[in-house]
């Protein structure tokens, strides 16, 4: 690798030191390497400005933790470059790279020592009675939930075409194996090897019996379909891809998920295997 473009996250890298750091690091030994704050741009979706990210980057390098470069990998979704996570928090799945390891990392970039793996995404398609409504990827997963006022979401879930269930809920998770670590895993969903292809549905919080997480193959498509409430009166909800794009939904509005024909690259230097790593999180 000789290009690198660098996305931080300023609130957990002061001043952006970090990122500097890698840019000096690179150019240093004859990389090229440009930086890019990650805040927030005015009348700009996500995170980066990615006519900046050319056709010619090897690499993008992600400071921050998961939250950072799960908002890099749907920003950059559609330019095929690997994200290599440096993490300023605790231990996560996604960033495994520490302050003390940077330079280490960086060295291996250079010296094409790693491995890339190409982690399953997901394509959600909202639609109302006029057509589609909205579209958009996640690396981890979509949530509907419930939007103001606290209140049970009425919806059907249907995969295939074919009728499964009928919820009474706080909301539902779909997610990707890379997202089974996170909301998933707090509603009870299994966790699962990240390089795995599969969705998985996990209730929020089911007001029935029926509180069980179901796994479905990679080719399956996934429709939520929402109801009106017990009352008869108009529902709203929220489907929220990997938290940050939202898109509202009322009765008689659905979204379509399936697996997405992209998939986020990222590298992974260490030979630390994803079940050690969950050792760790598990003893914490």
């Amino acid at each position: 690798m000789e290009h690198f473009y660098v996305i931080t996250n300023p609130t957990k890298d002061a001043e952006l030191k970090t990122a500097c750091l890698i840019r000096d690091y690179l150019i240093d030994r004859g990389m090229t390497c440009i930086v890019d704050e990650g805040t927030k741009k005015p009348d700009r979706d996500g995170y980066t400005y990615k006519e900046q990210v050319s056709g010619e980057i090897d690499c993008v390098v992600v400071v921050g933790g998961d939250g950072t470069l799960l908002q890099a990998a749907i920003d950059l979704a559609d330019r095929d470059i690997p994200f290599l996570g440096i993490n300023l928090g605790t231990l996560g799945f996604l960033a495994e790279v520490n302050r003390t390891g940077i330079e280490d990392a960086l060295d291996k970039l250079i010296e094409n020592e790693f491995e890339i793996e190409k982690r399953m995404m997901l394509c959600g398609k909202s639609f109302h009675n006029e057509g589609i409504k909205d579209e958009a990827r996640a690396l981890n997963d979509i949530v509907i939930t419930r939007k103001g006022s606290l209140q049970i979401i009425n919806f059907n879930i249907y995969v295939n075409g074919q009728f499964l269930h009928r919820y009474h809920a706080d909301g539902m998770i779909v997610s990707t194996p890379t997202g089974s670590t996170g909301y998933s895993l707090s509603a009870g969903g299994p966790i699962v090897e990240p390089k795995a292809e599969l969705i998985l549905l996990s209730p929020i919080c089911p007001h029935s019996m029926q509180n069980r997480s179901i796994v479905l193959s990679p080719e399956d498509i996934v429709v939520v379909e929402i109801e009106s409430s017990r009352d008869g009166e108009n529902q709203e909800v929220e489907a929220l891809f990997d938290g940050s794009h939202k898109v509202s939904l009322c009765t008689g509005e659905r979204i379509e998920i399936k697996k997405s024909e992209k998939t986020t690259g990222i590298v992974k230097l260490s030979k630390v295997s994803f079940l050690e790593i969950l050792h760790r999180k598990m003893s914490d």
